[in-house]
């Protein structure tokens, strides 16, 4: 097994067999001690998070393998916070794929004086380069094309997955009473060139609320699961 990459929240290593293992780690993105998904640095550690994350990992990569939505997952292995997934390449150096239902994070932030906090959005996708230097800023269908990193064509099947697995969860949560506001996915191609989805969907990269107050993530993994 050879480490290959150091991230925020998983460590990764190349396996004997060509597919790769993911370590989850209990770090999570935020600042100053305050959780946040759309950070761009690590900003606490929350024990139990890697346990946590990997185990609704596998509970929606579960789902989405019931409904034939491409991933990289293959298994894991939630006491050593593993999960074995096949290779995949990203689109240029990674990109991050958001879809809201509300508007709050950064989306606020950016359009505040044409929004409310909160405001319903209707499934609305955007996309970010991965660049912690420039704050991983959002970028079009015609620059991603423009510019290399994906053909008009893959950005409407990557819009398109990542309505079908937003939906997927959010209806998940709805059965117990919890709202996703959004979510943040990360896409590849296997070795067929075909566009799947990598990483995670876990707490750590969306944000839920119950009764208007917000989930944390180690409360979402046992208010879904427990």
């Amino acid at each position: 097994m050879k480490h290959v990459y150091t991230g925020k929240t998983k460590d990764v290593f190349e396996l004997e067999d060509g597919n790769y293992l993911l370590k989850f780690k209990d770090d999570v993105t935020g600042e100053d001690g305050v959780f946040d998904p759309g950070a761009n640095s690590v900003g606490l550690s929350m024990e139990g998070a890697g346990k946590a994350g990997l185990t609704l990992t596998q509970f929606f990569f579960e789902k989405l393998k019931e409904r034939n939505i491409p991933t990289h997952y293959i298994d894991a292995d939630i006491e050593k916070q593993e999960m074995k997934v096949a290779p995949a390449t990203v689109f240029g150096n990674g990109l991050e794929v958001i879809c809201r239902f509300r508007a709050v994070g950064s989306f606020l932030r950016r359009y505040g004086a044409y929004v409310e906090e909160g405001q319903p959005l209707d499934a609305f996708v955007e996309v970010t380069i991965k660049d912690d230097e420039r704050q991983d800023p959002p970028i079009s269908k015609d620059a991603l094309d423009m510019l290399g990193i994906l053909t008009t064509d893959e950005y409407e099947v990557l819009k398109s997955l990542t309505k079908d697995i937003s939906y997927v969860v959010r209806k998940e949560l709805a059965k117990k009473g919890m709202e996703l506001y959004d979510i943040k996915l990360e896409f590849g191609r296997n070795k067929a060139n075909e566009i799947i989805l990598i990483d995670e969907i876990s707490g750590g990269n969306m944000r839920v609320y119950k009764d208007g107050k917000y989930i944390l993530p180690l409360d979402l993994e046992q208010l879904l699961l427990g």
